[in-house]
């Protein structure tokens, strides 16, 4: 997502991809440390959100959690590798291949806390309206209003959406303290990621020509920490990762399975919802 165009000489037709044909670019300086990657430092952050993605993909298949959620993960994997893609690129296609899944996924979200048993109650109706939106909001981008701001609308639509569904989800359960403490630890550290991320991307947007300087001043690599672009991916990579854990929360509290499963981590760094390890008796 964006609204700047932050052009560098870098963007003749010498390097691999040719010249950039994206509505939008970035802060970080193209082909600055590679001919073949666009923005190095935004493409290669994406690899957490990938990483978190595979995990919940995993998980949710191994334990049979059902389409629904194992979907959304999907749809998150789909987000980091359209995002690489387009940061490596530039180039319009790719840009489209970033942006739209970002909508997709919370659509997915949305249905997924809708459709929140493991039987269909609201029948073909509720797929077909989030259909239309969706494919709405996509034919009105690509062919009439080409400005980033109304795909963020249309996100923040869908966002706002599933945030306020799944709240109504929780409060018709009637959970654990242990299990609500899980959730609210979920939540929470979601929206930090969100707003945090939030933060340092607007940041990004407006203090780019400082930020260019201070990095041309330290230099390659510790000009990385001040690739603010690269730490929205981090941030948004975990905040979408625990909202995606706390909406797969609630439905194994719906389906009273909440008490087999707790947040574990992969390398100590990668959450992911996995069987509880027994508790040690001494």
């Amino acid at each position: 997502m964006g609204m700047i165009i932050e052009d560098s000489v870098r963007n003749a037709t010498a390097y691999y991809w040719g010249e950039r044909t994206s509505t939008i670019d970035w802060c970080e300086e193209n082909y600055a440390i590679s001919n073949y990657v666009a923005e190095f430092w935004n493409t290669f952050t994406n690899a957490v959100m990938i990483t978190l993605a595979v995990l919940g993909i995993q998980s949710s298949i191994r334990h049979k959690h059902g389409k629904r959620i194992t979907a959304m993960y999907i749809g998150l994997l789909l987000v980091g590798c359209g995002s690489t893609s387009f940061h490596a690129t530039l180039k319009y296609t790719t840009q489209m291949l970033d942006e739209l899944p970002m909508l997709y996924l919370c659509g997915l979200a949305l249905y997924s806390l809708l459709e929140i048993n493991t039987d269909i109650v609201h029948g073909i109706k509720v797929p077909i309206l989030l259909g239309l939106f969706q494919i709405s909001v996509t034919l009105i981008y690509l062919f009439w209003i080409q400005n980033p701001v109304f795909h963020q609308v249309a996100f923040a639509i869908m966002v706002l959406g599933s945030i306020y569904l799944a709240f109504r989800r929780l409060n018709e359960l009637q959970i654990s303290k242990e299990t609500r403490r899980t959730m609210s630890r979920l939540h929470i550290v979601g929206q930090l990621g969100m707003w945090g991320g939030f933060l340092v991307w607007n940041i990004d947007n407006i203090f780019c020509h400082q930020l260019r300087s201070y990095r041309s001043y330290l230099g390659m690599p510790l000009d990385g920490i001040l690739q603010l672009h690269g730490w929205w991916h981090i941030m948004t990579a975990y905040g979408s990762a625990y909202l995606i854990m706390w909406a797969h929360m609630i439905k194994l509290a719906r389906l009273g399975h909440d008490h087999l499963f707790s947040v574990r981590y992969f390398m100590g760094l990668f959450p992911y919802i996995g069987l509880r390890q027994p508790k040690k008796i001494d």
